[in-house]
């Protein structure tokens, strides 16, 4: 079971830095200040299902898993933010055989980015002219990278499709990054065939995300009270 690690090590000034707790469902509710953590996760998930809207009315290309989204909302009666939700609950039964366990976060993601995204494409216009698209694009690329960091700042548990490959990973012995390419060539390939949009924005986010999300986590880690925990949890091998 892969769950986010934390230790504290000296900061600037020798003061502790924040870091991802090793934590079980059940524990990263109990680990304290459970209230900053449920506004930030949903703050950073709206924002999420925000920044998802911002690159389809772009036009010039959409997440990866976006590209899946898109195409198969095209071939069914359904909202693109309902099909966020039903292939979240699906990605979620591929964590049984994989022995995954979700948090309240993982829930909270599968349901609500769907229904923010939803939202942001009623009110937000698409883009005309290719000054307001690549602006569109841009600001839904970093604005995602911000949104991620926030909702895993709240170590509530990852996104269903983080949890897939953290657990492909583990059961597969193939490193993350493989992993993590091998899924997304797959849903932007499938996407694309069903009529998702693949373009410059699609290559941007998936060179941009992992930096973005790296330069921003440090600001919206919330540094939690299980410090007395973490060594047991640690030397307990993962299940």
């Amino acid at each position: 079971m892969t769950f986010f690690t934390r230790r504290l090590r000296p900061g600037a000034g020798g003061a502790p830095k924040a870091r991802l707790l090793n934590l079980t469902p059940l524990a990263q509710l109990r680990a304290g200040r459970l209230p900053l953590r449920l506004v930030q996760l949903f703050v950073g998930l709206s924002l999420f299902g925000f920044s998802m809207a911002l690159m389809i009315r772009s036009q010039l290309g959409m997440l990866p898993w976006d590209v899946l989204h898109y195409g198969v909302a095209t071939n069914l009666p359904l909202s693109i933010g309902t099909i966020v939700v039903i292939v979240s609950l699906v990605v979620l039964l591929l964590w049984i055989p994989l022995r995954q366990s979700p948090g309240l976060g993982t829930i909270a993601n599968a349901l609500w980015i769907g229904v923010a995204t939803d939202v942001s494409l009623h009110f937000l216009p698409q883009a005309v002219g290719l000054p307001w698209q690549l602006l569109f694009m841009v600001a839904g690329t970093v604005l995602n990278g911000v949104a991620t960091a926030m909702y895993i700042g709240t170590q509530l548990g990852p996104g269903p499709r983080d949890g897939l490959m953290t657990g492909l990973s583990r059961k597969s012995g193939l490193s993350l990054r493989l992993v993590r390419t091998g899924l997304e060539v797959v849903v932007v390939t499938v996407g694309w065939l069903l009529g998702g949009v693949v373009g410059v924005g699609t290559l941007l986010f998936a060179l941009a995300i992992g930096p973005l999300i790296q330069y921003f986590l440090p600001a919206f880690i919330v540094e939690l009270e299980a410090a007395p925990d973490v060594t047991a949890l640690e030397s307990t091998p993962p299940s």
